[in-house]
């Protein structure tokens, strides 16, 4: 599997967005399959539903399951320890939010 580089995908200040008529054109994936109105559809629905299944939508997150809200807590760091964290969760490949989740939880376990 080849890296992408997500940067060659921002949408900026001066870019441009055009729709693409599927049927008209004719725009092929890589493994050769044309890409249709249905087909682009799908694929939006399933990215979509990856995205929540990840629990990446902003706003929306549910960490029970269920769809309720999961409710917010909030405490002050000095700043030394925030950057280890983030340094942690970086090198983790967490948000600070896991980490402190995780690190909450273990202690509680303990």
């Amino acid at each position: 599997m080849s890296t992408v580089d997500p940067g060659r995908y921002v949408v900026g200040p001066a870019s441009t967005i055009e729709d693409v008529d599927l049927v008209k054109e004719d725009l092929r994936l890589r493994d050769g399959r044309r890409l249709t109105n249905e087909l682009a559809d799908k694929m939006a629905r399933e990215g979509v539903a990856e995205a929540r299944r990840r629990n990446l939508i902003p706003g929306g997150k549910s960490l029970g399951g269920d769809g309720s809200h999961s409710p917010r807590v909030q405490f002050r760091v000095p700043e030394s320890l925030r950057a280890a964290a983030e340094a942690k969760a970086a090198a983790e490949g967490v948000s600070l939010s896991v980490l402190f989740r995780e690190a909450l939880e273990h202690y509680l376990a303990s």
